[in-house]
């Protein structure tokens, strides 16, 4: 039997980090048993799991519950840093609601009409939603509110854009063009293109949940399926892409495995962690 190579033999990595959805999560919202198997192998082996998601934290909370999680978690596109333990932020970034309409009205001063939403900050915040706008994940509760001066109501985390007939590289392409430092336009996922405030993306959140752990970049490798997830690639050691993936994220993955369909995150992680 020929000898493993010195990747595959590997365990020395301490910080798992995954995305959720398209990549932990299947797209019905649950978690298979081999994905829970892998992540108890995770523990069992003295490393960390940490998600790192575009989710605020009222949205990853029920999840954190599934995964028995009562530790760090990073939402809202690096915004947030939720501590599940004691169901509270550890520090967040707001994006203001005056810039925000600045950049939204830059943006459909090129495109045309946007539909728009927002998330809320703090543990509690809602998912507001204007007139028009259709949430790309059905599962996920959202309020929707009478016209758009009624989504600054509250500080934001991030505003959240729709297009009726740009696609969401068109769209977020145009939105980068013209927003320029009023905000950080990212895409993280199928219909869901979005502003967070300027310089803020998951890899500041990550850097800064490591930094809480005692853990460093080289100790980290990272899962995930859409361009939001580059900062990390490019902070972490490692950056596994699945196979459901945005060619954007697999141009620069070390690593492409299964879709999350197939379990993808605990392929490796039982490689990693056998």
């Amino acid at each position: 039997m020929a000898a493993p190579t010195a990747y595959a033999a590997r365990t020395a990595y301490s910080l798992i980090a995954t995305d959720l959805d398209g990549t932990l999560l299947r797209g019905d919202d649950t978690f298979s048993d081999r994905s829970l198997d892998a992540l108890a192998r995770v523990a069992s082996a003295g490393a960390r799991h940490l998600v790192v998601t575009g989710r605020p934290a009222p949205r990853v909370r029920p999840l954190l519950d599934r995964l028995h999680s009562r530790g760090l978690a990073v939402c809202g596109q690096g915004a947030q840093l939720y501590d599940a333990g004691a169901d509270r932020l550890l520090w967040s970034v707001t994006l203001d609601r005056e810039l925000a309409e600045t950049a939204l009205g830059k943006i459909e001063a090129e495109v045309g009409q946007l539909y728009a939403a927002v998330d809320q900050d703090g543990v509690d915040g809602l998912t507001l939603i204007e007139p028009g706008y259709r949430m790309p994940h059905p599962t996920l509760p959202a309020l929707r509110v009478d016209r758009r001066d009624d989504l600054w109501c509250e500080p934001i985390s991030k505003v959240l854009l729709r297009h009726p007939t740009l696609s969401d590289d068109e769209l977020a392409s145009t939105a980068r063009s013209v927003v320029g430092s009023l905000a950080t336009v990212t895409m993280s996922g199928p219909g869901t293109v979005e502003l967070q405030p300027c310089g803020i993306t998951k890899a500041t959140g990550l850097a800064l949940a490591a930094e809480h752990l005692g853990l460093r970049p080289e100790d980290t490798v990272a899962f995930g399926d859409m361009p939001n997830d580059i900062p990390m690639f490019d902070w972490a050691a490692r950056g596994v892409a699945m196979a459901n993936a945005h060619p954007e994220l697999k141009a620069v993955a070390d690593e492409v495995t299964t879709s999350n369909e197939d379990d993808g995150v605990a392929v490796v992680l039982e490689r990693l962690f056998p």
